[in-house]
């Protein structure tokens, strides 16, 4: 504390580079300040070498023309220091931006460092495999509910497909179902009821006959008792 009092607080690096770029800014705008002034008063020189060679004053010409030239070469020489100025800020700059780079490439590894720590392998690989379990299990669940479903309801699903099977069948041939079975005998029908008819008779006598002889057998029991 009483050094920092004394001294001041010490300066990072960044705020080093920091400071010495406004430095260089600020010198870099009193080099263009002055180079303007130099080329304002060149354009006065000429004009006055012009009007003194017009009155003939050879003496002051010559003069004149040697200031002209300095001013010139001044002019030159501000453009120079600039040039190298801008070079050494663009310096600072890159080194700026290296140290930025650096920094967060710092916390970027401390970060990776502490996921790292963090990451329990075996931890992970158990959590993988029971994972991959109970998906199995659910799989199969899943399996075993849909082949009930379908062992439920795939016979109407068979029937109907295959309903649309004939259908689209007719349709290609250019028929339809319901004229096809139009078209067929009606005494079909009544042939098959007349054959199923007198079935039943012959099948109600069948079991008349096997009561009655029943009956019959018991009423001869019972007489010879």
């Amino acid at each position: 504390m009483p050094l920092e009092f004394l001294f001041g607080k010490k300066k990072t690096p960044e705020e080093l580079l920091k400071q010495n770029q406004r430095a260089l800014n600020k010198a870099i705008r009193d080099l263009d300040r002055e180079r303007a002034k130099l080329e304002q008063q060149e354009k006065k020189v000429i004009a006055d070498i012009k009007k003194m060679a017009k009155a003939g004053q050879m003496d002051a010409t010559k003069i004149m023309a040697k200031d002209l030239v300095r001013t010139r070469r001044y002019v030159k020489k501000f453009i120079m220091m600039k040039a190298n100025l801008q070079a050494v800020s663009l310096k600072i700059q890159t080194l700026r931006s290296t140290n930025s780079m650096a920094q967060a490439m710092k916390g970027v590894a401390k970060a990776l460092g502490r996921m790292n720590k963090q990451l329990n392998l075996p931890q992970i690989q158990k959590i993988m495999m029971e994972f991959e379990k109970q998906s199995e299990i659910m799989d199969m669940k899943e399996e075993m509910m849909n082949d009930a479903i379908d062992d439920v309801i795939g016979d109407e699903e068979d029937d109907e497909e295959s309903d649309a099977i004939v259908a689209q069948v007719f349709d290609e041939l250019g028929l339809s179902l319901t004229d096809q079975l139009a078209d067929l005998p009606a005494n079909d029908s009544s042939l098959s009821t007349a054959s199923r008819a007198p079935k039943q008779p012959q099948a109600a006598a069948a079991g008349n006959g096997d009561l009655d002889a029943d009956l019959q057998a018991r009423l001869d029991n019972l007489r010879r008792d």
